[in-house]
């Protein structure tokens, strides 16, 4: 007789190294397909299906929803033959028009750890998991007494039901163990809720990026003249010629920090123990916004694209991303990164790196200001730029003369076309 196929957490991406068991696609006895996934594992980026290497019965389940596991534990075991048929319970969705869908394919597949699996019906909504909804349980406590939890579309996770009764609402359990500061019970007016993982995981990055780097920030302004002009004159010939590309403004903020990155390879760069990484590519990272917040998809090589190919990889990206379908290896890898606050109003910020990466390019909001031009006053669309840079490899005269370059490559985009 065969023995059982161990079912594990795959590799889940560059410096991903735990997961959360989301949900149970399928429950224990069940048969299953070929690649039929079996569970949701949620990760700080996104969400990952686990699929079955081949058909068989879920003999056991060793994890349950709600817990935290790391890439290549055990989460259940799969046996030959045929179990259980539960469709009836959990039919499949079905595409309009009768047309079948496509195959899927095998291994594990990923989409935003914000994007609601489409199963889940609205009713489902602060459903507890089953490991919260044991507890609960045990505890005498009802889903309306705990609210919106961490988990998918707000269901109650373990967590959550712990944090609960840490403040003081346990009823039939001994006191939990304590703790070096035990949280603050929330006064009238207030209301705790966990934090996601998402939110956690973004909290200790950017502290991880303060502790571990001698971060500065230099600040420059930009006159955007010459790029509004250039575009009003030539956008209906761009897109008419270039179709699927919008001739933004971030084309040549990319260009231009192409230009002055291959003068100063140091903001390139990244620091490894006590060496540097020098890169002779530049694998430019976006913050696009998705429906949980920003995420940073990388352009790779942008230094080989051109102003068409960079406005449709964005565009494309940023579809995507509110969509939910970027997928992990497109948010790691970058070497460099440039952020738009101005999209959402921000005049001027000091944007936070993102490490191992070395800088950072923060673009804020176009507002029109009075400007001394060869000693006449004149009103110009101006910008504030920001370049955020780590200390221990980049000097300086070098964040300064680089934000410089990109200013000189904006103010004139004849530079860009030329490449100087």
């Amino acid at each position: 007789m065969a023995m059982p196929t161990e079912i594990k957490v795959p590799q889940l991406g560059e410096s991903i190294t735990t997961a959360t068991l989301a949900r149970w696609l399928k429950q224990k006895g069940e048969s299953v397909a070929a690649d039929e996934p079996l569970a949701e594992l949620e990760t700080d980026k996104v969400t990952v299906e686990v699929n079955a290497p081949s058909a068989g019965v879920l003999a056991e389940i060793t994890v349950a929803e709600g817990e935290e596991v790391e890439v290549g534990a055990v989460l259940a075991t799969l046996a030959e033959g045929d179990g259980e048929t539960k469709s009836a319970e959990r039919p499949a969705a079905k595409p309009s028009g009768g047309v079948n869908p496509p195959p899927r394919p095998s291994g594990p597949v990923a989409r935003p750890a914000s994007s609601a699996p489409p199963a889940t019906p609205p009713q489902a909504a602060h459903a507890p998991l089953p490991a919260a909804a044991k507890l609960m349980a045990e505890n005498k406590l009802d889903a309306g007494q705990i609210g919106a939890g961490a988990g998918k579309d707000g269901r109650i996770t373990k967590g959550d039901v712990l944090a609960f009764l840490d403040n003081g609402a346990r009823t039939n359990a001994p006191a939990p163990a304590p703790v070096a500061k035990a949280p603050r019970a929330p006064e009238a007016g207030e209301e705790r809720v966990r934090m996601t993982r998402l939110r956690r995981t973004i909290a200790s990055r950017l502290k991880e990026a303060q502790n571990n780097a001698a971060m500065l920030t230099t600040f420059n302004e930009v006159d955007l003249s010459a790029v509004i002009a250039l575009r009003n004159e030539y956008r209906e010939a761009f897109e008419k010629k270039h179709e699927g590309a919008r001739l933004g403004f971030m084309s040549f903020f990319v260009r231009a920090a192409i230009v002055a990155l291959q003068e100063f390879p140091a903001v390139n760069a990244e620091i490894d123990g006590e060496d540097i990484i020098y890169k002779h590519y530049v694998h430019m990272g976006i913050a696009v916004g998705g429906p949980n917040g920003l995420v940073v998809p990388v352009i790779r090589n942008a230094e080989r694209m051109d102003f068409a190919e960079i406005e449709k990889t964005i565009a494309d990206f940023g579809k995507r991303a509110r969509a939910g379908t970027l997928k992990l290896e497109e948010l790691t890898g970058g070497s460099f990164s440039i952020t738009n606050g101005g999209v959402y109003g921000s005049l001027m910020s000091t944007p936070i790196l993102n490490p191992p990466q070395s800088a950072i390019l923060g673009m804020h909001k176009i507002q029109e200001r009075p400007m001394v031009i060869a000693g006449k006053i004149e009103i110009r669309p101006m910008m504030y730029l920001a370049v955020s840079y780590d200390h221990r490899i980049v000097d300086g005269k070098e964040a300064v003369s680089f934000l410089v370059r990109i200013k000189e490559g904006v103010e004139d985009p004849r530079r860009l076309l030329l490449g100087l």
